[in-house]
Formats: C-alpha cells, structure tokens, sequence
C-alpha cells in the first residue's frame, strides 16, 4: 500500500470510529425526538435525496477540479453536519443536520476515483474494497463505545464526540497529493458515456440490486429493540459485528473476480436477512450483521465492475452514477420499509429476501462476463 491509499485508509479509519459511534442508533435517537416508524422511515428517505442529487454532479466536478479538494469539502461538510446533529433543539433542527450529513455522501465517487488513480499495481477491486475496509476497522470499535457512551451520557452527546473525531480524519485528508486532472479535450467523451449502453444497462442492474440489498435495513435497531427486546449496547456489539463483516468480506471478496464475488455478496446480505428475520437469540443477531457487511464489499464491486466499462476521463462521472443509484434505492427502500413495518415489524425482511433472489436470478445472466485479455471493453481506451 502506497502513501496515498495509506493516508485516506487513515482518514476513512478515523471516520468509520466516528460514523460507528452514531450510525447504528439513529433510528432509535428518532424514536427518543418523536418520529414514528414510518417517519423515521420517510426521515430516511428525504436525508437518502442528498445521495441522489450529489453524486453525479460530484463525480463531473472531480474531473474537472480535482478529486483532492472534492474529498476536503465533503469531509468538513459532513463534520459540520454532525455538530448541528449534536446541538440540534429539536427533531426538525436534527432532521437538518442528518439531511446535510447524508448531502457530503458524494465523497465517495471522488474518493473512489482517487483511490483507482492511486492503486499502483494493486486491482481496482483489491485497491476499493481495502480502502473501505479500513472504515470498517474503524467502525468496529465505534458502535461498542458509543453503545457504553449512550447509557452513560445519552445517544445525543455521542454525535459530540462524532464530529471531534471527525475534525481529526479531515486534518489527516489535508496531507493528501493533488493528483493530474485529465486534459480537457477528453472530457468530450461524457457524451459517450451517457451512450453507453452496456454501462446503462449495468446501472440499471445495481439500482434494483441495490433497493432489495437495503430495504430491511434501516429499521433494523427499531425491529431489535421494539419486538425482539434487545438493548441499545447490545445493538452496537451488534453493530461492531457489521463492521468486522464488512472488513473480513470486502477483504476477501476484493480478491475474487469482480462479477462472482458481486454475486456472493449479495448472497451473504440474502442470508443476513434470513438470520435477522428468523434468529431469537443474540448469537444469531451478531451472525445477521456480519453477514449484511458484504453490502459494503458490494459497494465497492460495483465500482469495479461499471470501471471496466468507462474510460479513463468519464471515471468520476461513472462512479457517480453508480453511487446515484445506491442513494436512488435508499431513497424508495426507507420510505417503503417504514410503511411495511407498520403493517408488520417483520415484513421488511421477506419481502427484501424476494428483492434479492430475483436480483440475483437477473445478475447472474445479465452482468457483463470478464475478456480473457485485460484490455479495455471500450474501443479506445488504453
């Protein structure tokens, strides 16, 4: 591992312990302000519209301007978000400063595209999911601590101590090289991108891939702690589970072939769903979320997989719409998994178990299949 993919693990890792701190019980501090489940599931939704409307614009601004600057901006935007989180009044200020916080999610086609350009000989599969598997390093001790901080000081003073860690990993960003933006002449090709077919018909794959792998998530701390009884430290154990998941299986999954291990992945988030539905006790709980962190190595394989279909001076914009597609299927998925629970508490998870099986009977005939050479799928690109 280079310098630059040693100090952005850094800064992720510094992140992945703050986020780890407050992520996981977000639905429950809702629920303490006065949302129901189906508005903290429409609370999700509307935060889910900054991963919309960001990502593409970000990706495009990454090569124009540079990745570097792109990462700062959404780095300080999200520290800010977590203060106001912290000294919000009420649900409505709260709501503004989660909405914000979800808004600097466009970090990541910027990141991903840096983190590609700075691989070296490592494979853009091997070079994201290790990358991101440092957030989730840091993310395993977050949710412990920050479930011990909540009995001791409440789940709102948690978002205090968030954003300090978060002014730490912006100040190790800081250090990070500009890297050569493309010259401009070639920036004529994101006409040729939006002509892409095959990249348009991978985009639609992950958009319902996507929808079905997140829709029994975000009211799965509310499902534990209203119906199965368990209590909020035992979800952040739970959620430092997730963490170790998404470290070992993205670790792992970024060594296999981009496509099969797309493909395991959204297996193990099916399997995950079936524990969390199905399992009474909290060694089947800790199974669930270690399992659900290959969405995380999923993540990072779809980015690996749509970069085999673009050129070199479309990455930023591709990655955006890729990510645009995750925040795409939040932004149906919340909304959705709150009208459900309210049906009935478990019936987010049979229905994503359905998404997910007809995603992957569609995957595995329709994602693209590797080239026995390593050149390009694009003609022209070198």
């Amino acid at each position: 591992m280079n310098r630059e993919l040693r100090l952005v693990a850094t800064s992720l890792l510094l992140w992945g312990m703050g986020e780890g701190l407050f992520f996981y019980f977000q639905p429950l501090y809702l629920e303490q302000l006065g949302a129901s489940p189906v508005q903290i599931g429409g609370i999700l939704g509307l935060a889910s519209i900054g991963l919309v409307i960001t990502h593409i614009p970000a990706g495009a601004l990454a090569d124009r301007f540079g990745r570097r600057i792109l990462m700062l901006a959404a780095s300080c935007l999200g520290t800010i978000a977590t203060w106001i989180m912290f000294l919000a009044p009420s649900l409505t200020f709260f709501v503004a400063g989660l909405v914000l916080y979800y808004f600097t999610g466009f970090i990541m086609s910027p990141m991903s595209s840096y983190v590609t350009a700075a691989r070296g000989e490592w494979t853009v599969a091997r070079a994201l999911t290790t990358i991101w598997a440092s957030l989730s390093v840091g993310s395993i001790l977050g949710p412990i601590i920050g479930g011990q901080l909540s009995k001791l000081i409440g789940l709102r003073a948690i978002y205090g101590v968030s954003a300090s860690l978060f002014i730490f990993s912006t100040a190790v960003m800081i250090f990070l090289p500009a890297q050569p933006r493309e010259p401009m002449s070639l920036r004529i090709g994101y006409r040729r991108l939006l002509a892409n077919k095959p990249f348009g018909r991978l985009l639609a794959l992950f958009l319902f891939a996507n929808f079905g792998l997140l829709l029994s998530w975000p009211l799965l701390p509310t499902f534990l702690q209203n119906v199965r009884g368990v209590s909020v430290e035992s979800i952040g154990i739970f959620g430092s589970f997730n963490a170790l998941g998404g470290m070992v299986l993205s670790l792992a999954l970024g060594r296999m072939s981009n496509r099969p291990a797309f493909l395991l992945a959204q297996g193990l988030v099916l399997g995950s769903a079936t524990v969390l539905w199905l399992g009474t006790g909290s060694p089947w709980f800790a199974l669930g979320y270690f399992l659900i962190g290959g969405y995380r190595a999923a993540r990072a394989l779809m980015t690996a997989l749509a970069e085999k279909l673009v050129e070199k001076p479309q990455m930023g914009l591709a990655f955006g719409l890729v990510e645009t597609s995750s925040g795409l299927a939040l932004l149906a998925a919340a909304p959705l998994a709150g009208l459900l629970y309210r049906s009935a508490p478990y019936l987010p998870f049979p229905v994503s178990l359905i998404l997910i099986s007809v995603s992957l009977t569609i995957n595995g005939r329709l994602l693209p299949r590797p080239k026995l050479t390593s050149d390009s799928i694009v003609p022209g690109r070198e």
